[in-house]
């Protein structure tokens, strides 16, 4: 399984970027999509969360300025984000925790750069 990450690209402060992120494959349960970022220096970081009954998590970073979403049919998770800030200047991650009929897998897609700045 492979996850195609996109979205990012360089945006001025206060303003919006939609991160989207999609599975391969169809014959999958998905357990939860995640958003992580990974900012030059430090270790990456989850920014959301959501499980298969549609239960989100943000982090304290993300609260109030970004928003987890899926499409089911499709197998698709999006990060709308907000307001953005150059604090949030990072390569973004997508994370799909899955099941494929015969185990569990814990995927990662190839990341997508975000940049805030003047």
């Amino acid at each position: 399984v492979q996850l195609q990450a996109s979205g990012g690209g360089f945006v001025q402060p206060g303003g919006s970027l939609r991160l989207s992120c999609a599975t391969s494959r169809r014959d999958v349960t998905i357990k939860t999509m995640s958003w992580y970022r990974q900012a030059p220096g430090k270790q990456r970081e989850r920014v959301a969360s959501i499980n298969s009954e549609g239960g989100t998590v943000l982090e304290y970073s993300a609260k109030g300025r970004f928003t987890i979403s899926r499409d089911i049919a499709d197998l698709t998770v999006y990060l709308q984000m907000n307001n953005l800030r150059p604090d949030d200047t990072a390569v973004y991650y997508c994370n799909v925790l899955l099941w494929d009929s015969s185990a569990w897998h814990d995927v990662w897609g190839r990341g997508t750069q975000v940049t805030v700045s003047s």
